[in-house]
């Protein structure tokens, strides 16, 4: 029985009958987007927070500055939208934030002349946003590292894709345009490989899964990511049971897909949220400052020579010690 399980490739969340979600906009400054049935007679404003993802101060402030126009025309906040309209973002460029390179130490894995690959602790954000400024991992690489890439400006110097705050584990940066631009392309196909350890609430009957559920925005916080078929985007996990214990199991989760929170988000909605996680997980959970997910391997082909790279990095200490108390009984 248990080597029938071993052999079993279950899918637990087919891609359930939620409209197609397609991306119309040509580029992120330009946006268009074409009213459906279901919005008719939305204000604008109340649109744009749906559409764009944003605040109502945000949609507010894109109207007063001029940077929507329905059918070609510029609304007031109080217009209403119709099937069929075509509306219209430009949005204005980002203000650069004054970036400055600081003394922090980093677990470099790997480092050449076009890459470096580096285990981010836990509690590090990964580059800098309105109201943090310092601490982050482009602050400690600027110091560390005189060249990044600039692709993604000023604030994301050689940020080719990121991992939550309290999520531990490998990085890839890229050091000038053209790694960036080959990492990007190897993310974008997929051929970029990203495992991650994590320890969920509850137990499996099988040991392998995949969750394919659209991830966008939730209508009810807009600070949080859900399950959604309105204003989502594919979002693919796969994952193998490593061990179950009592309360809790010990997965590896593979990202087809790198949709924001994509792996807390997807266990959270299949009923085995991620232990320690304060914004998806459990009220009653362990006490780890933040979830217990680490991004624990990294393959990629170097973006200059063509080698096929693998990286690997071990949870931090308080990752190990949950482990250890399972292992134990004490949880």
């Amino acid at each position: 029985m248990e080597k029938n399980m071993q052999n079993e490739a279950e899918t637990l969340i087919e891609e359930q009958d939620l409209p197609e979600v397609k991306d119309e906009s040509t580029e992120d400054s330009h946006l268009v987007f074409t009213v459906e049935e279901k919005d008719a007679k939305s204000r604008i404003d109340k649109y744009l927070c749906q559409a764009l993802d944003c605040s109502r101060k945000r949609a507010a402030d894109l109207l007063v500055e001029g940077c929507v126009t329905i059918n070609g025309s510029i609304p007031k906040a109080s217009a209403k939208v119709q099937a069929g309209d075509e509306v219209v973002v430009d949005m204005p460029e980002d203000e650069d934030l004054e970036v400055r390179a600081e003394d922090i130490p980093l677990d470099i894995v790997y480092e050449d002349h076009d890459i470096i690959v580096v285990n981010k602790p836990k509690g590090m954000v990964v580059h800098p946003a309105p109201g943090l400024y310092s601490g982050t991992l482009v602050n400690a690489l600027m110091y560390h590292c005189k060249d990044l890439s600039g692709i993604n400006g000023v604030n994301r110097p050689g940020i080719v894709h990121r991992i939550d705050k309290d999520t531990s584990g490998l990085l890839v940066v890229a050091k000038n345009d053209k790694a960036h631009e080959s990492l990007a392309k190897q993310i974008a196909n997929k051929t970029c490989r990203r495992e991650y350890l994590a320890i969920v609430h509850g137990t499996f009957a099988h040991t392998i899964g995949t969750i394919d559920a659209p991830i966008g925005r939730d209508d009810k916080d807009r600070q949080m990511m859900a399950v959604t078929g309105k204003n989502s985007k594919p979002a693919i996990t796969h994952f193998e049971v490593l061990k179950n214990y009592d309360k809790y199991s010990l997965l590896k989760c593979r990202l087809e897909t790198g949709r924001t929170h994509q792996i807390r988000v997807h266990m959270a909605y299949i009923g085995h949220p991620v232990a320690g996680d304060p914004k998806y997980g459990r009220r009653k959970t362990l006490s780890t400052n933040g979830q217990l997910l680490h991004a624990c391997a990294l393959e990629l082909d170097h973006p200059i020579t063509g080698v096929h790279m693998r990286f690997e990095a071990e949870p931090d200490e308080t990752f190990k010690k949950v482990l250890k108390e399972l292992d134990e009984g004490l949880l």
